[in-house]
């Protein structure tokens, strides 16, 4: 069978419970996806295993029902376990070779990259999409790198033709300015799951990414 396809879709969310105003990540995903989400990463690192078991399943079924991409950060026997769309890796994760062994070819592979040097060993594995960033200060990852900026987006967009999601610090007050430097899909996560009305918010970051996409 045929790997998976990476959604062509403008928003990609992200859970992070710590910044949701005390809602549970079902209660935060379905708002998303009844916003028109299309891709769902689900990213708690910390918590117990059973629980991130647990909530990796009710999350999955949201996601069939609404059509969406479901994708677990970090941990490939998670994504295996719950049956997810997708893995996303970062640089210090199991190595990609070793994954795609694991995963076969119907589930996505992502891979965060920092700089020209990742982005260019990249695109030589067999990943289906990549993260670019963090392109902005953020303190939603624990131990990520200094901001990359705009520049490393150029240098992606110039050299590179893999599906990216640009992500780090973006926020609907700057998400034009990362549409306009060649960015078609990104992930503003602190901005949507601490939003009061979720589905608002998606609604003007979208509007926000339309007009930029028009300049």
């Amino acid at each position: 069978m045929n790997k998976r396809q990476f959604p062509i879709t403008d928003l990609y969310c992200i859970t992070a419970s710590q910044y949701s105003l005390g809602r549970s990540n079902e209660e935060v995903v379905s708002r998303m996806l009844v916003a028109g989400a299309k891709i769902i990463q689900y990213r708690e690192n910390d918590f117990p295993m059973q629980q991130k078991y647990r909530e990796c399943l009710a999350i999955k079924i949201l996601c069939v029902k609404y059509e969406a991409c479901f994708i677990v950060n970090d941990d490939v026997a998670l994504a295996m376990a719950v049956e997810a769309d997708g893995v996303h890796l970062g640089q210090d994760d199991l190595p990609v070779a070793k994954a795609r062994e694991l995963v076969g070819d119907k589930m996505l592979i992502g891979l965060s990259t920092h700089s020209p040097g990742q982005v260019d060993a990249a695109a030589k594995l067999d990943i289906d999409y990549i993260g670019v960033g963090p392109l902005y200060y953020t303190e939603t990852k624990v131990g990520v790198c200094a901001p990359v900026g705009l520049e490393y987006l150029d240098y992606v967009v110039k050299n590179h033709q893999i599906p990216f999601v640009a992500i780090g610090g973006i926020k609907h007050d700057n998400v034009a300015d990362v549409i306009i430097h060649g960015a078609s899909c990104v992930a503003l996560v602190t901005e949507i799951v601490g939003a009061a009305d979720i589905g608002a918010m998606i609604s003007d970051v979208r509007v926000e990414i339309s007009k930029a996409k028009a300049v």
